[in-house]
């Protein structure tokens, strides 16, 4: 008799669990050729929320620890993405990428990776700063982590673009809620599952499927979230930036029409100002003598 193999169930990553949609509702996932693949969750409104509560519970921890500490976590993070490279590549071809291609984007996601594990302790360095003031004081400059971070991922690179767009975020000490691709989702499904085994908090990366016009919407306006990003169509730039004007969001969206380079390694999305776009700077006046 021949066997029958196990299928995977997609899911997606929030709060270090795997989770179907609130709702049960999936989409086809085909794979270039168009053969069906797999269902894929079809996440809602209330998954958003969902992972905003799960992220903002991570919040406190993961700002907590040293920086150091930080780089040794993303630091495992790029070891168990490179002991599975193969499956990522695998997941790349699916929608169309080649051999050579899908092979380069995980190899350079990975080096991006221990890139910015080498930034957790430095970044604070050359952002924060000691300033002259006409005056009797001290005063300096640090930067802290804004908080609960949104972002949309483009369809093309579709893990390169999702880790490149995540690392600078939590390498600072924020925690991320990320919009996978929306016709290539599978690349974020497997990385969720390589996130679980590896030594990143559950909270700190929430990986969600689905629509754009469902979930974009709900980013713009939900009030826990401190800043949005990502890549994004024109429309969805203006929903982003009329709805973040109520809660006073951080806006940080690339334009999908202009067409990011993600393997470029000194661009500006992989650069210590990437960093800087999800920190706050706090100045400090101390009397000197005092």
């Amino acid at each position: 008799m021949t066997r029958l193999p196990i299928t995977k169930t997609p899911k997606c990553y929030v709060g270090g669990k795997f989770i179907r949609s609130e709702s049960g509702r999936v989409f086809p996932l085909n794979d270039a050729k168009g053969q069906f693949v797999a269902h894929v969750p079809q996440c809602t409104r209330k998954d958003l929320r969902n992972a905003v509560e799960a992220a903002a519970s991570a919040m406190p921890g993961w700002a907590g620890r040293t920086a150091y500490n930080r780089g040794q976590i993303l630091y495992r993070m790029a070891e168990m993405l490179e002991s599975r490279s193969a499956e990522l590549a695998a997941a790349l071809t699916l929608g169309g990428a080649t051999q050579a291609a899908a092979a380069k984007e995980v190899a350079t996601t990975i080096d991006r990776i221990v890139h910015y594990a080498g930034w957790c302790d430095k970044y604070e360095q050359l952002l924060g700063n000691v300033n002259p003031v006409a005056s009797p004081h001290f005063n300096f400059t640090v930067t802290e982590p804004m908080g609960v971070i949104a972002l949309v991922a483009p369809d093309e690179a579709p893990l390169l673009a999702l880790v490149t767009l995540l690392l600078p975020a939590i390498t600072s000490g924020n925690v991320v809620i990320a919009l996978a691709s929306e016709t290539q989702p599978y690349p974020a499904i497997v990385l969720g599952e390589m996130l679980a085994v590896s030594d990143l908090p559950g909270g700190v990366v929430n990986l969600l499927t689905g629509f754009r016009n469902e979930i974009v919407p709900t980013m713009a306006t939900h009030a826990h979230l401190r800043a949005v990003g990502g890549v994004a169509s024109a429309a969805d730039r203006e929903t982003l930036r009329h709805g973040a004007a109520d809660s006073v969001k951080r806006v940080h969206v690339l334009a999908a029409e202009d067409k990011t380079d993600w393997l470029a390694g000194n661009g500006p999305t992989a650069s210590l100002y990437a960093i800087r776009d999800w920190v706050e700077f706090k100045t400090t006046w101390h009397p000197v003598g005092a």
